[in-house]
């Protein structure tokens, strides 16, 4: 590891593994994947966290890594299949009637819309980081682990009123920031 990256990797994880476990279950709803795919993405980060070049916060390139593990599993997802004859024939009894009408029905979209999100969303990420850290607390409990909003008032130790306050002016921030990565 170089002089320029000396970070503590216990802190690394103990600091970013709940954001990264969220993100990844805002994008996958299966908590057993979520959690491999972050382990992944602490394993591909720290072999190569001498190429990280403090351009970025480390959350955000964390962030990114493991958002490109997301995309590289869908693409994967979509691709496999185990006996292409099969899926021209309907399944239902043994007669082997041909399909009339065949519908992709793998449960995923398309993989280019797909990435459009994923962009967005990491889009998103960037901007979420932006914010002060008690907001993006808030935020991440409210939208991403969708907590109660009585639970997160409870979290923070903050009322309600204050917890639409905080919302209200986070969206405008985060309205603002997505307004200029657009332009």
């Amino acid at each position: 590891m170089s002089e320029k990256n000396n970070i503590d990797t216990a802190s690394l994880v103990d600091n970013h593994s709940d954001y990264l476990l969220s993100f990844a279950m805002s994008k996958l709803r299966d908590i057993d994947l979520a959690k491999d795919l972050v382990q992944d993405t602490f394993v591909s980060a720290l072999t190569k966290l001498d190429t990280f070049e403090s351009r970025s916060k480390i959350r955000t390139w964390l962030t990114s890594i493991l958002n490109r593990k997301i995309i590289d599993h869908w693409r994967k997802a979509e691709t496999r299949y185990t006996d292409p004859i099969s899926s021209f024939f309907d399944q239902e009894d043994d007669s082997k009637q041909w399909l009339l009408e065949k519908k992709a029905d793998t449960g995923f979209k398309n993989i280019d819309i797909q990435i459009g999100e994923e962009e967005t969303l990491n889009e998103l990420g960037l901007c979420l980081d932006t914010l002060p850290e008690k907001w993006q607390g808030i935020v991440a409990s409210k939208y991403i682990q969708e907590k109660e909003s009585e639970q997160v008032c409870n979290d923070f130790e903050i009322t309600s009123s204050n917890l639409w306050v905080i919302i209200h002016r986070a969206k405008l921030l985060l309205r603002d920031c997505l307004k200029t990565k657009w332009a």
